[in-house]
């Protein structure tokens, strides 16, 4: 089998991303006096939230100024903003993917060995902290219209296979080129791939399959448009993805300097389930409300979460 089969390669890959000695795009103005901590996000609606809430927490419990920065395009990017010091804190980490994407190693299926596995390597590796996760997975999930599952009767992905010849895919740019659960070991554990794969951001995918652009997607289980467009969340009946846990990340380097980020993080640990998640991706896309609204309403529905352990007394602003 050809892994290049009509592949439209992506301009810049992950392997271009970590190698770069240059800062990113957009994040090279570094710490001023008004900003003690960058907080980095990808450009998907979930991510957007997740830095707002990190934002929210940090304004409500101490007097560290807090900068979201928004719109990276993959995963891959937002950990590179740690690494190469444009950033002190990833709004969301994923263990399936910081486990073959950011670590290199094989997949694990074990969500525990998994999240044990990266924790231990981003301390090692990065000098990041990996934090418990919020309560939810966030995995890759394969997304087509209704229209296509009821002509077709496909429920999985393995319900793909007769018709993928015909079908372009829409799938994450980082996707493409990470090992152990990227394209490539796709193809060798489901045995037939798309006419046409195009790389692209994961927040596109979701309007591409709307619209026709594309007839199936590589989207993630959580994203409001699920719902919100009437698309099909195929199983995964071969059990290839593996535990995608969403957690924050911090540099060790900006605990020490603000130990206090740390309890104001634990606090976070468990309090959103995937539900949950959905449901605010759900808002902010289908109603058009921005990702710091939600957060900060969640926040408040919540009092911050201030019964929650480790006790901590509210200092920061609204």
């Amino acid at each position: 089998m050809k892994w290049t089969k009509k592949i439209k390669l992506a301009a810049l890959s992950s392997t271009a991303v970590f190698t770069t000695a240059c800062s990113l795009p957009g994040l090279g103005a570094g710490l001023t006096e008004d900003v003690n901590i960058r907080i980095a996000t990808q450009s998907s609606t979930e991510m957007a939230i997740l830095g707002y809430v990190i934002q929210g927490m940090v304004n409500h419990y101490s007097e560290v100024n807090a900068e979201v920065i928004q719109n990276l395009g993959s995963s891959t990017m937002v950990a590179q903003a740690l690494i190469q010091g444009d950033a002190e804190v990833a709004a969301a980490s994923y263990t399936g993917t910081a486990l073959t994407g950011e670590l290199g190693m094989d997949p694990i299926t074990d969500a525990e060995e998994a999240r044990r596995v990266v924790t231990e390597g981003f301390e090692e590796q990065f000098g990041i902290k990996y934090f418990p996760s919020y309560g939810f997975e966030n995995t890759y999930s394969f997304l087509i219209t209704t229209d296509l599952a009821e002509e077709h009767g496909i429920e999985s992905i393995s319900d793909l296979e007769p018709i993928a010849a015909d079908l372009t895919a829409g799938v994450d740019t980082s996707w493409m080129e990470r090992e152990g659960d990227g394209y490539r070991a796709f193809l060798e554990t489901y045995n037939f791939e798309f006419d046409t794969v195009y790389p692209m951001q994961v927040g596109l995918v979701y309007d591409a399959v709307r619209s026709g652009n594309m007839d199936v997607v590589l989207g993630y289980s959580t994203d409001g448009r699920i719902a919100s467009y009437d698309l099909v969340l195929l199983e995964d009946d071969l059990s290839f993805f593996p535990p995608y846990d969403a957690s924050p990340s911090v540099l060790f380097d900006t605990l020490e300097e603000f130990p206090e980020l740390e309890d104001i993080l634990l606090k976070l640990e468990g309090t959103i389930d995937t539900g949950l998640m959905q449901e605010m991706n759900f808002i902010a896309d289908e109603y058009l409300i921005e990702p710091a609204t939600v957060a900060q309403q969640f926040l408040e529905a919540n009092n911050f979460f201030e019964d929650a352990e480790p006790y901590l007394e509210p200092v920061g602003g609204e």
